[in-house]
C-alpha cells in the first residue's frame, strides 16, 4: 500500500510538471531557467521553500539530533532563522541587480558589475565545485527516504531512480515545473512531519519520549559546542542566500517587492520543527540500532504509521530532495553554458545545459556511492566555499567601486584556506573555520584594492 500511494504522488507530480508549461510553446533560455521573471509571490514562495526545506529537513535534521544530540538542532534552526532577515534585505537587491545585468546565474552578476572575465571564471568554477557535495546531500537523503518504503534495492538503483526523476522534471519545463511541484511537495512534507510527530505523541507521549531519550543523550552544551553552534549560525546565515540556486530563484520574481512578501511569511514553516524533534527523540528513546543516523525519522514513521500514510511520508521526503536536486541542476547547467562557455549562442544554451546536468548528476552519484557521510559534514563543506561569495555580492548590490582583482584574491584566499583547514581538521576552539576564512577574505580584498589604487595614483603622478 505504501508503494502504491508513493507512486501515485510521483505520477501526480509529473502531471503538474506537464501542466506548468501548458499553452506556452517552446521555452526560451530565460524562461527555462528563470521563468522570464514572471513568478508572483505564491510561486516564488513555494519555489524558495522547496530549496530551503529540503530532504535535509526530514532526514538530515532528525539524523543529526540522533547522532549528535540537541546541539545539532540549535545550529540547524538558528542559522535558518538568522538567514531570513538577511534575505529580506538583500533578496530584493539581488533581483534588481539581476534585472540590471539581465542575469540568469550568479556569475552573470559578477560579469555584469566587474566586467572581468577572470572573476567570472573564478565564481563559475568554484560554484560548480562546491555544489557537488550539495547534490550528494540530496542523494543521501533520497536513499533513506526510498528505503523507508521497504524497497530492498541496492543504493545505486535508488540513486539512479532519483536522478532520472529529477532530470525528467527539468526536461519537461525547467524552473516552471519545479515551482508547480513545490506546492505539492510542501503540502506533503508538512503533513508527513506533523502526522509522524502526532503519532509519537499519541503512542508514547511527549514527556515519556524526552525522559527516555535523556538517558541516551546529554542536553548540555560545553563551551566548544556552543562556540561552534553560534559561529556556524552566523557564517551560514550569510551564505544562505548567495547559494547559486537561491540567487537564481530570486531572478524568477516579477518585482523586488514580491521577494519581500515571501521572506516575511517564510518563518511559518518553522512550526513543523517541534514535530521533527519529537520523532528524533522517539528514535533515540527506543534505542534503535540504525544503519545510518539519516534513517531516524523514517524509523519512527515505519513503526507507528499505517502503510498508506508511510507512502505519503516517503513522497513528501522524496519530492523535497528531488526539487532541490533539480534546482541545483538548473543553476549549474547555465553556469557552464553561459559563463564557462560564454560564446555559446542562446539558442543552444538550453540543450547544452541538459547535457551538463546529466554529467553533474553522474558525478554526484559517484560521490554519493564512494563517500557517504552525515549530512552535517556535507552542508558545511558547501558553505565553506559558497559563503566566500558574500563580500563580492555585497559590493555588487551596493554599487561599491572595488577592483575585480581584489574580490578574486579575497575569494580564492578564503576558499583555499577553508579547504586546507577542513582537510587538516584544524580546530580553533570550536570556532567555525569558514567564518575565519571569510574574515580573511575581506581583509585580503581590502588590502589588494587599496594597494592597486595606490599603484595607479603613483603611476599617474
Amino acid at each position: 500500500m505504501a508503494t502504491a500511494v508513493f507512486l501515485g504522488f510521483i505520477v501526480f507530480s509529473l502531471y503538474l510538471a506537464l501542466r506548468s508549461n501548458k499553452g506556452r510553446g517552446p521555452q526560451s533560455v530565460h524562461d527555462f531557467f528563470v521563468a522570464s521573471r514572471q513568478f508572483g509571490a505564491y510561486l516564488v514562495f513555494f519555489l524558495a521553500a522547496g530549496e530551503i526545506y529540503s530532504i535535509g529537513t526530514m532526514v538530515g535534521f532528525p539524523g543529526g539530533i540522533y547522532a549528535k544530540g540537541p546541539t545539532y538542532g540549535v545550529w540547524f534552526l538558528g542559522y535558518i532563522l538568522l538567514a531570513y532577515p538577511v534575505g529580506y534585505f538583500i533578496g530584493p537587491k539581488i533581483w534588481q541587480a539581476g534585472k540590471r545585468y539581465n542575469a540568469i546565474t550568479l556569475p552573470d552578476l559578477f560579469k555584469g558589475h566587474f566586467e572581468s572575465r577572470a572573476l567570472e571564471l573564478i565564481v563559475a568554477g568554484s560554484a560548480i565545485l562546491f555544489l557537488l557535495p550539495w547534490g550528494q546531500l540530496q542523494f543521501t537523503g533520497l536513499v533513506a527516504a526510498l528505503k523507508g518504503l521497504g524497497w530492498d534495492f541496492q543504493p545505486l538503483y535508488l540513486i539512479l531512480i532519483s536522478a532520472v526523476l529529477a532530470f525528467t522534471y527539468i526536461a519537461i519545463a525547467g524552473v516552471r515545473a519545479s515551482a508547480y511541484i513545490a506546492v505539492l511537495k510542501d503540502i506533503l512534507m508538512v503533513l508527513a512531519i506533523v502526522v509522524t510527530g502526532l503519532a509519537v505523541s499519541w503512542e508514547t507521549g511527549v514527556t515519556q519520549v524526552f525522559h527516555a531519550a535523556s538517558q541516551h543523550v546529554s542536553n548540555n552544551m560545553n563551551a566548544h559546542q556552543l562556540t561552534f553552534s553560534m559561529s556556524t549560525m552566523l557564517f551560514q546565515s550569510l551564505g544562505f542566500y548567495v547559494m547559486p540556486f537561491a540567487v537564481q530563484n530570486f531572478f524568477t520574481a516579477k518585482t523586488a517587492n514580491t521577494i519581500r512578501r515571501t521572506q516575511v511569511a517564510m518563518p511559518l514553516y518553522m512550526l513543523m520543527y517541534p514535530f521533527l524533534v519529537i520523532a528524533s527523540y522517539y528514535a533515540i528513546s527506543q534505542n534503535l540500532h540504525l544503519a545510518s543516523p539519516n534513517e531516524a525519522f523514517f524509523a519512527a514513521a515505519i513503526r507507528l504509521l499505517p502503510g498508506w500514510l508511510l507512502g505519503l511520508v516517503a513522497a513528501g521526503a522524496s519530492l523535497s530532495g528531488l526539487l532541490v536536486l533539480a534546482g541545483i541542476c538548473l543553476a549549474i547547467g547555465p553556469i557552464v553554458t553561459r559563463n564557462l562557455l560564454p560564446n555559446m549562442p542562446e539558442s543552444k544554451q538550453k540543450t547544452s545545459a541538459k547535457v551538463v546536468i546529466v554529467i553533474y548528476l553522474v558525478l554526484s552519484i559517484v560521490m554519493t556511492l564512494l563517500t557517504p557521510n552525515l549530512m552535517l559534514t556535507l552542508i558545511n563543506t558547501t558553505y565553506y566555499g559558497v559563503t566566500q561569495f558574500f563580500p563580492g555580492v555585497m559590493v555588487i548590490l551596493f554599487g561599491l567601486r572595488v577592483r575585480p582583482a581584489a574580490i578574486g584574491a579575497g575569494m580564492l584566499t578564503g576558499q583555499l584556506l577553508a579547504i586546507a583547514l577542513y582537510v587538516t581538521q584544524a580546530d580553533f576552539g570550536g570556532f567555525n573555520i569558514g567564518l575565519l576564512c571569510l574574515a580573511l577574505n575581506v581583509v585580503v580584498a581590502t588590502v589588494v584594492n587599496l594597494a592597486s589604487r595606490r599603484g595607479r595614483v603613483q603611476a599617474l603622478s
